[in-house]
């Protein structure tokens, strides 16, 4: 077996394994701590039995992973599989989703200090994230782990754009993504569910550029995410948290910059997108229109429960779609990329 291919299995079974023993004393500490999910009082009313739900519970999933990272880097630096600079750029991307993780917990410590469903004001957030994407990239591109080609999936095109338009451009899509994968974290397993088929395409990828960082944080970030749903998919024993959730963003948007593809994330991103442009669409809709609304409750997830849809239907159908278009974009996009 291939080295990267050892190293990656390796990664998603002991995040799995580490994530899976932590959970019931991690679960167990979080209630003991009181730290419980509060609901929005202008959120779904059927939500009300979720309050006091312990939340933060993505120090599982995060613990995880770090862990068989390290211990992926402990194994490379011995010598024993892989050289220890191949896996670089996975550790470069878990910085940058550990430093999200940082900002989530954060606001859930702010939040749980409030005793409401607000932390940090959104311009305090921003702020955080457009300083860590740039952190982000710049090592990123000294390690050599990026250039300057912006390449178009599915066109297999590339076109080159100057060093201060790419970081604005990569600080654009990062923040991005780590925000609307915190909006897709609103129904139990929601956000893991649609991540892990995301893992899961990054770790085929990685593979296959021989890009053993990414393949191993991926594989690791896939086997981790499989441990948490057995207690995050409804009806929900923990919630991930904005720790979690910005954590997952991260990891989504560094992969694919760490992959040297950073518009693969528009198809295998669809949901976390769509999410987003469901809450843009309802806020713009419902000024201009001074008060009607385009669906009846946004983000989406919410729309399609009050459509009548349950928790559990919504998160597979989601996975589901997720799953197809990582497919499509492996078949028709990627593999003509990295061939």
């Amino acid at each position: 077996m291939d080295a990267n291919n050892l190293l990656a299995l390796l990664a998603a079974a002991a995040a799995f394994a580490v994530t899976a023993v932590l959970a019931k004393p991690v679960i167990h500490w979080l209630r003991r701590m009181k730290f419980g999910q509060k609901i929005l009082e202008i959120g779904p009313k059927w939500h009300m039995n979720k309050q006091n739900i312990p939340t933060m519970g993505g120090f599982m999933f995060i613990i995880g992973i770090t862990a068989a990272v390290l211990a992926c880097l402990a194994i490379a630096q011995a010598g024993a599989l892989a050289p220890f600079a191949r896996l670089l750029p996975g550790v470069v991307v878990l910085g940058l989703a550990l430093a999200y993780g940082l900002v989530g917990m954060v606001d859930d410590l702010a939040k749980i200090k409030k005793k409401q469903n607000a932390g940090l004001t959104p311009l305090q957030k921003l702020i955080l994230q457009i300083v860590v994407s740039a952190v982000f990239i710049t090592v990123l591109r000294i390690t050599g782990g990026v250039d300057t080609a912006v390449w178009v999936p599915f066109a297999n095109v590339s076109f080159e754009i100057p060093w201060i338009v790419y970081i604005i451009f990569a600080a654009f899509i990062i923040v991005g993504a780590d925000n609307a994968v915190n909006l897709t974290d609103g129904l139990d397993g929601l956000a893991a569910g649609v991540t892990l088929p995301v893992a899961l395409f990054f770790t085929a990828v990685g593979l296959r550029q021989g890009n053993g960082g990414v393949a191993v944080f991926a594989a690791a970030l896939a086997g981790a995410l499989a441990a948490f749903l057995i207690f995050n998919f409804h009806p929900a024993k923990v919630f991930m948290g904005d720790t979690g959730s910005l954590f997952l963003g991260g990891a989504v948007a560094g992969l694919a910059f760490a992959c040297d593809m950073p518009l693969i994330l528009i198809p295998v991103g669809i949901i976390y997108i769509w999410e987003t442009l469901s809450v843009i669409i309802q806020v713009t809709y419902f000024k201009i229109s001074h008060g009607k609304r385009v669906f009846k409750m946004a983000p989406f997830h919410h729309h399609m429960e009050m459509c009548g849809w349950g928790e559990r239907k919504i998160v597979l159908t989601f996975a589901a779609v997720t799953a197809v278009l990582c497919v499509a974009a492996w078949c028709f996009g990627v593999v003509p990329h990295v061939a």
